[in-house]
């Protein structure tokens, strides 16, 4: 055995990535068609989960959340499907499995594809729009039923109806629910029974049934006539997984005739409990609205009383008696700094008093002293008289006066001139 190469070993991620490439690269499992029964059924967020199944062999299926929201049912275990996808490996697993992203009963091929043109084409109007979709009466006064007079559907609406609020009016507007004259018959009834008086919900609708059965409420005449509906519109057509336009067209889809009844009247007893609530949230609201209107009175009362002549003057007296103590406070304290400055300003002017006049006397004495120097009585001592004409100094022969006055440093002498003496 020398010489020859072992041979590669691989890991169960690489083994199953290895056939799962192989299978996707197969043209003819990477798109083909199967049929069989739908089993082990479980719808997740993520998709649906499901096995379908012959009687020779079984394969695990998928489809995703995407492609299983655009199906117009959900599939039922025991129903026989064709499914459209892909097959291949998982490779967490390596389990064999179809992924699907298309999905229809069986022997529906030609009814299918009318269903799915005209759903595009009315989804395309916006007739599925939510936008559009009106909200269904609390308590409807009258309620018009659209169906066979001979089906349990008027018979289970009826009962549910009368069990949950018998103060509801119902009327049957019989119709043909089944059959090519159906659909026409169908659209005509239902503006004849949205007109009648007090009327102001309508059900339409049919027990369950194939496609073929149900194929009226898939016709564009009545979806045509649902949406021009004046009044709301409940579409409760077939069992839970059958859809029509109808149900896309209608303000509300039933999932069955008893849960259009269950949708359509409120149960007196849910009633009673929502009054009960709402009653008891009124009377809280009520309490506490009139414990506000208290607080605001009791304000506005007190806000009114202080704004009273009585009691604008006792505020006025109460702020008059303040500033007339902080007056008084003020006036003192400006007295006794007046008293304070005066004191000192006294003492300031007995100091400068008595220095002015030892100034004065200083200079007084100066004066006195220069005076004494230059007065004409030092000369007058020393043998010098002064010649006054009365109290006018003479200081000229020419000038002087007939009588004159000597003044000597010891006295004055009255005296003559002697010119006039000898004459």
């Amino acid at each position: 055995m020398t010489g020859l190469r072992e041979p590669r070993v691989l890991s169960v991620a690489e083994l199953n990535r290895y056939a799962s490439r192989s299978l996707s690269a197969d043209p003819i499992l990477r798109s083909l068609s199967i049929r069989g029964e739908i089993s082990g059924f479980k719808p997740y967020p993520s998709g649906w989960y499901f096995d379908l199944k012959d009687e020779d062999a079984k394969i695990s299926c998928v489809m995703w959340r995407d492609a299983a929201r655009r199906m117009s049912f959900v599939p039922a275990n025991g129903q026989q499907v064709i499914l459209h996808g892909s097959a291949g490996i998982y490779e967490r697993s390596g389990q064999f499995q179809f992924v699907a992203d298309l999905m229809r009963p069986e022997g529906t091929g030609r009814l299918w594809e009318r269903y799915e043109q005209l759903k595009e084409k009315l989804r395309a109007e916006g007739l599925f729009d939510e936008d559009r979709k009106r909200p269904l009466p609390l308590r409807p006064r009258r309620i018009a039923v659209v169906t066979s007079a001979e089906g349990a559907v008027w018979h289970d609406i009826h009962k549910i109806s009368r069990e949950r609020d018998p103060g509801v009016a119902l009327v049957l507007v019989p119709v043909h629910v089944q059959g090519d004259a159906a659909a026409p018959e169908i659209a005509a009834a239902i503006p004849k029974a949205a007109a009648l008086p007090e009327v102001d919900l309508l059900i339409v609708g049919r027990g369950g049934g194939s496609m073929q059965d149900l194929w009226c409420f898939n016709e564009e005449c009545v979806a045509r006539a649902i949406a021009a509906s004046p009044i709301p519109v409940i579409s409760a057509v077939g069992h839970e997984t059958d859809f029509t336009i109808a149900d896309f067209v209608a303000d509300r889809r039933a999932s069955t005739p008893s849960n259009a009844a269950e949708l359509a009247v409120q149960d007196r007893s849910d009633a009673a409990e929502a009054l009960d609530m709402i009653r008891d949230r009124l009377t809280k609201d009520m309490r506490q609205l009139l414990s506000g209107y208290r607080l605001t009175l009791s304000e506005t009362r007190r806000r009114i009383t202080a704004c009273s002549p009585e009691a604008t003057l006792q505020r006025t007296q109460a702020e008059s008696g303040r500033l007339r103590v902080r007056l008084d406070a003020v006036m003192d304290g400006i007295l006794r700094e007046r008293r304070l400055i005066c004191r000192e300003s006294g003492l300031a002017l007995d100091r400068a008093a008595e220095g002015y006049l030892e100034h004065a006397e200083r200079r007084a004495e100066r004066l006195r002293t220069r005076l004494e120097a230059i007065s004409p009585l030092r000369v007058l001592g020393r043998g010098y008289a002064l010649v006054l004409d009365g109290n006018t100094p003479v200081t000229s022969a020419v000038d002087a006066p007939r009588r004159m006055t000597l003044r000597f440093a010891d006295g004055s002498v009255q005296v003559r001139r002697e010119e006039e003496a000898e004459t």
